[in-house]
């Protein structure tokens, strides 16, 4: 409760706040998206946006078996081929491409359950936009007005990014700072960082709530009312509809945006439709964590923890769980240093390095 002048009496110190949420949680560890073609958004990410390229592998698959759907939640026939791209300092990408006999082809749009997009941080958007649309990105809406802060883009393969210029730090969210070390890519794009990632969910109350009580996410935004100025948080066409951004963890916020009344899809995604995606939390005890999701209500986990054994991340543990909220997630630990992949190429994952679920740099 605020304090409004005067003394107070016999002040007691405040206790150090207690962190609750995912058990050894780092960081935000990647955004995952299933996309058409693995090639293509490869490219785009690297030539356009500036990712350096960590390794490939597959193709993930179980021929005869139950695996992938035990595991990963998909036909047990379907194939996978998988990418990791770093984007600037702090994200990673990971990129699918699934062939699945029941898979959907089209992926959702931004009112519909399963809708997101990607917000980049740009030094100069003006050029950012200029360099988006050499490269074939189709500018969403007219040019707003002068200091419009959010511009729309569709990359060549249907997914929404949200484009603004530097955010000013508060301390409460993520602010991507410069890269010290930007590829010329990202010096022409004038990419500062991943700002967060976006999400349309069925019910808003109980994404926040899952995200607050359950991950240990903290509320540094909520849009009570649609915003319908020129500096409006959602895409031309798209419902204004209510949000919340949270910061999760110390390098990352994910905006959370209530599914509108034109919904034309009331599920998520799976993992092998075009636009299904995941998000990957760091941790450092898989098993710890894993324990504790089990306990949550609606939590569904996906088998038990495996550690990969060969491959680009062998020595990466990990596993997939499910939310009742409608976004699958994963935990993960990964021997960064060690793994087999670094031996290949000098581009390294986005690590957070001694940082802390709590910590705010």
């Amino acid at each position: 409760m605020p304090f409004r002048g005067g003394n107070i009496l016999n002040a007691v110190p405040a206790s150090p706040p207690v962190h609750t949420g995912l058990p050894t949680a780092r960081a935000v560890d990647h955004y995952a998206f299933t996309v058409p073609r693995l090639d293509e958004a490869v490219a785009y990410a690297v030539d356009v946006l500036g990712g350096r390229l960590c390794y490939r592998e597959g193709p993930v698959e179980d021929p005869s078996g139950d695996w992938m759907t035990r595991k990963l939640g998909v036909h047990p026939r379907a194939r996978a081929q998988v990418a990791l791209v770093r984007l600037g300092p702090c994200t990673n990408l990971e990129l699918f491409e699934y062939t699945a006999p029941d898979q959907l082809l089209a992926p959702p749009g931004p009112n519909d359950v399963g809708g997101h997009h990607l917000a980049l941080t740009v030094a100069d958007p003006d050029a950012a936009e200029d360099h988006l649309r050499r490269a074939g990105t189709v500018r969403l809406g007219p040019a707003g007005p002068p200091g419009t802060a959010h511009r729309w883009f569709l990359t060549p393969w249907g997914m929404l990014l949200s484009v603004r210029g530097p955010l000013r730090p508060d301390g409460r969210r993520f602010v991507p700072a410069p890269d010290p070390h930007p590829t010329a890519v990202q010096s022409a794009l004038g990419l500062l960082g991943v700002e967060h990632v976006g999400y349309t969910v069925a019910d808003l109350d109980a994404g926040v709530a899952f995200f607050t009580d359950v991950l240990g996410a903290e509320v540094v935004e909520s849009g009570a009312a649609p915003d319908t100025g020129p500096d409006g948080h959602r895409p031309p066409g798209a419902e204004q509809s209510r949000r919340v951004l949270l910061r999760t963890g110390p390098t990352a916020n994910c905006e959370l945006v209530q599914s509108g009344t034109g919904a034309l899809r009331s599920r998520p995604p799976r993992n092998s439709d075009i636009g299904g995606h995941h998000l990957a939390f760091y941790v450092d005890d898989v098993d710890a964590a894993a324990a504790y999701l089990r306990e949550q209500r609606g939590v569904v986990l996906m088998g038990e923890p495996e550690t990969i054994t060969q491959g680009p991340i062998a020595g990466d543990r990990w596993l997939y769980f499910s939310t009742p909220i409608g976004i699958q997630m994963e935990i993960l630990s990964m021997p960064d240093g060690s793994l087999p992949y670094e031996r290949q190429t000098t581009a390294r994952r986005a690590t957070p390095g001694s940082l802390r679920w709590h910590d705010r740099p």
